[in-house]
Order: structure tokens, then C-alpha cells, then sequence
């Protein structure tokens, strides 16, 4: 089991109003020069918005969701800090609730 920690918000928000594709594209080139694996992922109504375990958290979130998921607690601090208007949390997976982190509602 994993711990994936995430910042959501609409889906409209995320990839509409927020400059989220260059700091996202950044990122990419970052991790490329340092060697690095990606750790982080853009997911269109993720699946996991759903789980009763973040029901309460995730109310306030507008569907559809979009949420960028990660292994990497600093990067999703850094995106709470830098986007503002998403909600930041984690969960552990796969459980029976969330059997897969990046699943998508489609």
C-alpha cells in the first residue's frame, strides 16, 4: 500500500483558469535533467473523490473533479500554495475503496 497525497479542485479550474499544464511541464523538464521518475499525475475525475473516507474533505470540490495526484508531499504543498483555491489531501492505496490511486470516473 502507498500513501498518494493530492491537491483537487474542478476540472474546469485545473485545466482551464490556472496555468497548471506549465508548472506540470516544468516539472517534467526538471525531474528529465535530474534523472528523476515521475511521480506525479494529472487525473480527470479521479475515481477516488468518490471514497466515503475523503466524503467530508472533498464536498466542497465541484464536479467534475480534476486532481493532481503524487507520491511527493512537497510538490503537492508547493501546488496548495501556488493554485490556492483546491482542497489538499492524501489517502492509502489500493484499499477496498480506492483499489486503484489514478482511476478515472469515465
Amino acid at each position: 500500500m502507498s500513501t498518494y497525497h493530492f491537491v483537487a479542485a474542478s476540472e474546469a479550474f485545473l485545466t482551464e483558469e490556472e496555468p497548471l499544464e506549465e508548472v506540470l511541464r516544468e516539472r517534467v523538464r526538471n525531474y528529465g535533467e535530474q534523472g528523476k521518475a515521475i511521480d506525479f499525475w494529472l487525473v480527470r475525475r479521479p475515481a477516488f473523490v468518490e471514497a466515503p473516507e475523503l466524503a467530508t474533505q472533498l464536498a466542497a470540490v465541484p464536479r467534475p473533479a480534476a486532481a493532481v495526484v503524487s507520491t511527493d508531499e512537497k510538490f503537492i504543498t508547493f501546488l496548495k500554495l501556488r493554485l490556492e483555491f483546491v482542497v489538499k489531501g492524501q489517502f492509502e492505496a489500493p484499499t477496498a475503496a480506492i483499489p486503484e490511486a489514478l482511476a478515472s470516473q469515465a
